[in-house]
């Protein structure tokens, strides 16, 4: 699957690494997105996980990994290009 290309709001995601450590294995659901971060909802609480320098995990089909920088678009733009 082709998350580049996909709505990511509603999706389950792990962080696997970030330039914040407090940020990394933070677990959760995707409940908002900007260009620059995804909000991430994880034990009742908000997270904001900026998408430089991070990798995440999206739980979907298995599993897939994406570097934050491959997502690193607004998510209008970034889905509109999957047309």
């Amino acid at each position: 699957m082709n998350l580049r290309k996909h709505e990511l709001i509603g999706l389950e995601v792990s962080i696997v690494s970030a330039t914040d450590p407090s940020l990394v294995g933070v677990r959760g659901h995707v409940v908002d997105e900007t260009r620059n971060l995804l909000v991430v909802e994880s034990a009742g609480r908000e997270k904001k996980v900026p998408k430089e320098g991070s990798r995440f995990r999206f739980e979907v089909q298995g599993g897939v990994e994406l570097d934050g920088t491959e997502i690193l678009f607004r998510p209008e733009d970034r889905v509109k290009k999957g047309r």
